[in-house]
């Protein structure tokens, strides 16, 4: 690993920390409950995509908090800056991460595959 590979990773981690953060600090009640996931930044670390955790969340439902996330975007970007120090904060883009959800569905499909398979034989 390279030095600014290293530094990507770190600043990487540093936001996944810093953002749930910046969601309890702000007045909208509707982004404490919002749990990130993951973060990856752009190689230039401008840009930075947080992976969030659906809960359970219907895809309407999903869309009303990507407003609520967009119209703070500005605030938590700032808290970030303002908290590291920093010239700028990288431009957040918010993302709902349904792969858990779609891993645990294939599994449960292929255990039932398996439990049909059983069956047959016996």
């Amino acid at each position: 690993m390279n030095p600014a590979h290293i530094k990507q990773l770190r600043t990487q981690s540093l936001l996944k920390e810093l953002i749930p953060e910046a969601f309890a600090q702000m007045g909208n009640p509707v982004l404490h409950e919002l749990i990130v996931l993951d973060v990856t930044l752009s190689k230039g670390r401008s840009d930075a995509k947080v992976y969030l955790d659906p809960m359970g969340l219907s895809p309407q439902e999903e869309q009303v908090m990507l407003g609520h996330l967009k119209k703070a975007r500005i605030a938590i970007e700032e808290y970030i800056k303002n908290d590291q120090g920093w010239f700028r904060s990288p431009q957040l883009t918010f993302i709902f991460d349904r792969q858990l959800e779609q891993s645990n569905s294939i599994e449960a499909l292929l255990a039932k595959v398996e439990q049909e398979l059983h069956a047959k034989k016996d």
